[in-house]
């Protein structure tokens, strides 16, 4: 009879953190889905009010307001970014209200990863930060660390005198 009952709430329990991932995995793709579509409300509204996307470039870290004044013209425009998703892994503890993620994105840019933290909100999963990085194979590196130092140096020295 235990037996039962354990065997039961196991498979309750896979079915409920499968629901969950399906869930977190529908909100990602209709939100790169709204990007491609340029539609402006629906990417927004997936993303809690007091989410940071971090773009591809080092001074690409924008909260919430900062991000959608970036984002709009190109909205505007009705083009916005197209991505999609070649490969996506998801975290989520039981009964949780946070989840994290990372995935490969067929992008304008070549293969892009990206990462993040979603929070359950009472309308469903939303991002609440996002990370989006070129992927740079390792026997290019050095090249695009040649290709990149001026900008570097340039930002690291600003970043380096504020600092202190």
């Amino acid at each position: 009879m235990q037996k039962s009952i354990l065997s039961i709430l196991l498979f309750v329990c896979s079915f409920c953190f499968a629901q969950q991932n399906t869930e977190i995995n529908t909100a990602l793709e209709q939100w790169h889905k709204a990007a491609a579509d340029a539609n402006f409300e629906a990417y927004f509204g997936l993303m809690t009010k007091d989410a940071i996307f971090i773009g591809t470039d080092a001074t690409e870290n924008w909260n919430n307001t900062e991000f959608k004044a970036f984002a709009k013209p190109y909205f505007d425009k009705g083009k916005a970014w197209s991505f999609s998703t070649l490969e996506r892994n998801i975290f989520a503890q039981k009964e949780s209200d946070i989840a994290w993620f990372d995935e490969l994105l067929d992008t304008q840019m070549g293969i892009c990863r990206g990462s993040g933290v979603l929070q359950k909100t009472a309308n469903g999963w939303k991002i609440k930060h996002y990370v989006l990085s070129i992927a740079i194979p390792n026997e290019n590196v050095t090249e695009i660390t040649k290709l990149k130092e001026g900008f570097d140096t340039a930002l690291m020295q600003k970043l380096r005198a504020t600092k202190n």
